[in-house]
């Protein structure tokens, strides 16, 4: 059976594409053109991440760009980003970050709450470790049915008396079939299964025990 990936590190890109504080507005395009990437931690010192630069902070330069739009005085979104030329003027500050060992649902719902893509993954003292995305978080859902309905299987064989109840996976949908003496153990039974990386909903076929 396949490992369950539980934990940002078990996804995460150990890899991770950063600049340090003096880079340049032009150097920070490159680099995210480069490597397909929205957003890139902002590093000082021995690698701790001090903030996070993102394609949004750097549209307001193009907005303020005179084209001919815009009435004359029209002001960008932030200014003070428009006329920004490194890293440290355009990064949002403090960084949204995660730690390693923290669990995939906190980090899916640190980045909804957030509404950021990408997360710098740092240790206990801010140093970066790597970078988990929105993808990153979704490659669970490719676990195969057969790994979700071992994982599914073994998960319920712990529970009091639900050792017998059958797991049956389709595209990631669990259906548990059997009977169970105590129907107060639904909830319980449907928790569990639902705590399995890759499953995407649960069904229940069950009889009174």
């Amino acid at each position: 059976m396949t490992h369950s990936p539980h934990t940002v590190s078990d996804l995460m890109t150990h890899t991770a594409i950063a600049v340090g504080s003096d880079a340049s507005y032009k150097e920070i395009v490159q680099l995210m053109n480069q490597w397909k990437v929205s957003a890139l931690p902002v590093l000082a010192g021995e690698g701790r991440v001090i903030g996070v630069v993102s394609e949004a902070d750097l549209l307001p330069k193009e907005e303020n760009r005179p084209d001919g739009g815009p009435a004359p005085g029209h002001a960008p979104t932030d200014p003070a980003k428009a006329d920004a030329v490194c890293a440290e003027q355009l990064m949002s500050s403090p960084a949204i970050t995660v730690h390693a060992d923290a669990p995939i649902g906190e980090a899916a719902r640190i980045m909804a709450r957030r509404r950021v893509k990408r997360l710098p993954v740092v240790d206990g003292v801010g140093l970066l470790e790597g970078v988990v995305s929105r993808g990153d978080l979704l490659k669970v859902f490719l676990r195969s049915d057969e790994e979700i309905a071992d994982e599914a299987t073994t998960v319920i064989s712990q529970l009091p008396d639900a050792a017998d109840l059958q797991v049956r996976v389709a595209d990631g949908v669990v259906t548990l079939g059997g009977s169970l003496a105590d129907r107060a153990l639904v909830p319980l039974v449907a928790r569990a299964v639902r705590a399995v990386e890759g499953v995407v909903d649960i069904r229940l076929d069950l009889r009174q025990g």
